[in-house]
């Protein structure tokens, strides 16, 4: 035990502990120095915002700043400047590390081109679905006398027979010609009051009807406002016992003005929930609500 504790105070002893100390402090050092100039952890760039640009303007910024890019996806938007930048990943301002890839959408110098489905033969409800799923709209629909009832005889694009296969724009309508059965048919008009545009576009067409003029008030000034507006008034109106011609015209009427839409003059009392009202303190009589 003596030999011990005179090991631990000799010059030996301290020398090693020493020197096993100085290396275990030069290993830590060099661990995190090494990770410090690996991670770059205090060098950080935020991302530039890249939209609006051109590829070749967005090449120069992000080299600037010792960042890269790559082209990932293009759409094509009618409203948006051809060839430039309309979204990007990581967003403007993130920060991120030296040398980081910002991912690109570009808006494409022209419009995407695919390929026309054939829907010959098929109810207007299947036509619609596959005309949609391709990447195409509903556009007119025109009957003519035919034994079966809106079953698509012939399809066409700006007047012409369209060919299945055949190359045209994405998100263009394509028409449909339809028969109307062995009887002048008609078909119920139906209630598209407080439905935005694109709904009630949908609704006509199911009803075998065509969508006329669509007329926008003072209310609506911008894209995004037509697309939050909604129908206020229609041509033909709705009723119940109204009937017309199928692929006969309705014309909507869009507003964001609420005080436009008709205000009911009677009340359906079994719509009410009227559970939480005490009948001690509340009290109406018949020129409040009417029932019907």
């Amino acid at each position: 035990m003596k030999d011990f504790f005179r090991f631990l105070t000799s010059k030996i002893f301290w020398k090693h502990l020493a020197v096993i100390a100085g290396t275990a402090v030069l290993i830590l050092v060099t661990i995190f120095a090494g990770l410090k100039i690996y991670t770059k952890h205090s060098r950080a760039y935020a991302v530039p915002d890249l939209r609006g640009l051109t590829v070749e303007e967005a090449e120069l910024v992000t080299g600037a700043r010792k960042l890269r890019y790559k082209v990932s996806d293009s759409v094509f938007l009618n409203h948006e400047a051809r060839g430039t930048v309309i979204d990007q990943n990581p967003s403007p301002n993130f920060r991120v590390k030296e040398n980081r890839t910002i991912f690109l959408t570009i808006n494409a110098m022209s419009p995407e081109r695919i390929s026309v489905p054939d829907v010959t033969g098929v109810s207007l409800r299947q036509a619609r679905v596959m005309l949609e799923t391709h990447g195409f709209n509903v556009g007119q629909l025109i009957y003519v006398p035919d034994i079966a009832l809106n079953n698509v005889l012939n399809q066409q694009y700006n007047g012409r027979d369209v060919e299945p296969g055949e190359l045209i724009v994405r998100g263009e309508s394509i028409d449909l010609i339809l028969g109307e059965g062995l009887s002048s048919r008609t078909t119920h008009v139906p209630d598209l009051l407080h439905m935005n545009q694109e709904e009630a576009r949908g609704k006509i067409i199911e009803s075998s009807l065509n969508l006329g003029a669509t007329l926008y008030d003072a209310t609506v000034e911008t894209k995004d406002d037509s697309l939050n507006a909604f129908v206020w008034r229609q041509r033909p109106e709705y009723s119940e016992d109204l009937q017309i011609r199928l692929g006969s015209i309705v014309d909507l009427w869009l507003s964001l003005d609420s005080t436009l839409l008709p205000v009911p003059d009677t009340i359906d009392v079994d719509s009410l929930d009227l559970s939480n009202i005490d009948p001690d303190t509340f009290n109406f009589d018949d020129e409040d609500i009417i029932i019907h």
